[in-house]
C-alpha cells in the first residue's frame, strides 16, 4: 500500500520515462521489426510513395487507404505523372476517401516538386530545378529533406513533414499525431486536460522528440504510429503484449488505460438537410459545387433543397446520418419532379450512362446506387 501511494505521488512521470529512453527505443524497434504489418508504401518504399500514403492516410484508417494506393499508384507512378495529371483525374481517384483538400494540396505539391526537379525519389532530373528552388526557398537540386523545408511547401504540416523526412531522409523529426498522444499519455499516465488533439500533440511534441530513436527516426516513428493503430488502441487495448508495457505508468499504477488522453468531448451540432432524386429522360439532376468550395470543389452531390422550400410530399426514399468534422448530420432524399425553367448555374442533368466518368463525394456515390438500385 504504501508503494501504491508512493507511486501515485510521483509528480514527473515523464521524466522517469524519459530517463529510460534507451530501454524504450530499442523495445519499441525490436518489436516493430518483428510485428509490422507489411504495407505496400513500407515495401521498396520511395520519397512519392511515401508522401501519398501519408496524404492519404490523414485521418483514413489504413485498411481503408489500400486499395485506393494500389490504384493511384497505377495510374500515377511517380510525382512527374501526378503533375501532368487534370485535377478531374486526380479526385476521381481519391472519391470515396473523403477530404478532398488532400488531394488537391497532393497534386499542387507534386507539381511545386516537379517545377524543382523531383520526380520521385528525390533526385533532380530538370535543368529548372535551381529556378524552382529560388522560389521555394530550400536545397537546390535535390528534394528537400529537412521538417522545416518541407513545412514551407503546399499541405505540408507538422506531422506530414516530420513523418516524410524522417521515413524518406532519416531526419530527426518525432510525428505527434492522435496515436502519438494515446501511447504518451498513457505512458506518463498524464492528466492534464486538453481541449482538443491539436492541443494535445503540441504539448506531447517535446516529449516524442525527447524519445525519438536518432539512429532510427523513420522506424521509431512507423513503429509509434504501429503500436497506436494495432495495440495501444483508444478502446480495449491489449496492453498485455505491449513491447513496453514495463516502462507505462497506467501500467504501474494501476489506471485504466482508456482514461487517458483527457481530451474535453468533441462539441457536435446536429444539422438535418433534405435532398431531391430527380431523373428524367435517363437523366440525373445533380448539384456541382464551385471551383471555389472549400470543401467540395468541383464534386457532385445530390441537391440540397432550401430551408424555406415547400414542404415534399410523401415520405423520403432514403434516410442517411453521417459525421464530418463537427457535425452530425441527417440527410432525407426525396423524389422529385423536374423543376420548370432554366437550371441554376450549379445544377446540371447528368446522363446516367456517364456517372462513373465524375467524382460524387463518398457517400452521394453509394446513395445513388442504392436508389438506382431499387
Amino acid at each position: 500500500m504504501i508503494d501504491r501511494l508512493l507511486n501515485n505521488a510521483s509528480p514527473d512521470n515523464q521524466a522517469a520515462l524519459t530517463n529510460r529512453s534507451d530501454a524504450f527505443r530499442s523495445g519499441l524497434l525490436a518489436w516493430y521489426r518483428r510485428h509490422a504489418r507489411a504495407l505496400p508504401w513500407r515495401s521498396a518504399p520511395t520519397l512519392y510513395k511515401t508522401v501519398v500514403s501519408e496524404f492519404m492516410l490523414q485521418q483514413t484508417q489504413v485498411k481503408t487507404v489500400l486499395p485506393y494506393f494500389a490504384r493511384w499508384l497505377e495510374a500515377l507512378p511517380d510525382f512527374a505523372a501526378l503533375a501532368r495529371a487534370p485535377e478531374a483525374q486526380v479526385l476521381k481517384l481519391w472519391e470515396g476517401l473523403g477530404y478532398y483538400t488532400r488531394a488537391r494540396n497532393l497534386h499542387k505539391l507534386a507539381r511545386v516538386l516537379v517545377e524543382m526537379g523531383i520526380e520521385n525519389d528525390g533526385n533532380s532530373t530538370v535543368p529548372n530545378a535551381a529556378a524552382a528552388a529560388t522560389r521555394w526557398p530550400i536545397k537546390k537540386s535535390a528534394a528537400p529533406q529537412t521538417r522545416e523545408d518541407w513545412l514551407r511547401l503546399p499541405g505540408i504540416g507538422p506531422y506530414t513533414a516530420a513523418a516524410i523526412t524522417s521515413i524518406s531522409f532519416g531526419a530527426r523529426a518525432a510525428v505527434v499525431d492522435g496515436n502519438v498522444v494515446r501511447i504518451l499519455a498513457r505512458l506518463t499516465a498524464d492528466a492534464t486536460p486538453y481541449r482538443d488533439s491539436s492541443s494535445a500533440a503540441k504539448a506531447y511534441t517535446p516529449l516524442a522528440d525527447a524519445l525519438l530513436n536518432p539512429a532510427h527516426p523513420g522506424d521509431h516513428n512507423q513503429a509509434m504510429m504501429e503500436l497506436g493503430a494495432t495495440l495501444c488502441l483508444r478502446r480495449k487495448p491489449l496492453c498485455l503484449t505491449c513491447p513496453v508495457r514495463s516502462l507505462c505508468a497506467c501500467v504501474r499504477l494501476g489506471h485504466d488505460a482508456e482514461d487517458f488522453p483527457k481530451l474535453a468531448p468533441k462539441l457536435m451540432e446536429k444539422l438535418t438537410l433534405r435532398r431531391t432524386w430527380c431523373i428524367k429522360n435517363g437523366q440525373l439532376l445533380l448539384h456541382r459545387s464551385t471551383a471555389k468550395s472549400r470543401r467540395l470543389a468541383n464534386l457532385y452531390e445530390l441537391p440540397e433543397l432550401p430551408p424555406d422550400s415547400p414542404a415534399l410530399v410523401g415520405p423520403p426514399l432514403l434516410t442517411k446520418k453521417r459525421s464530418i468534422t463537427r457535425y452530425q448530420i441527417t440527410e432525407h432524399i426525396y423524389a422529385a419532379d423536374a423543376p420548370h425553367g432554366p437550371l441554376p448555374e450549379d445544377h446540371e442533368w447528368l446522363p446516367l450512362a456517364e456517372l462513373d466518368k465524375v467524382t460524387l463525394s463518398g457517400p452521394h456515390r453509394r446513395w445513388v446506387g442504392e436508389l438506382l438500385a431499387k
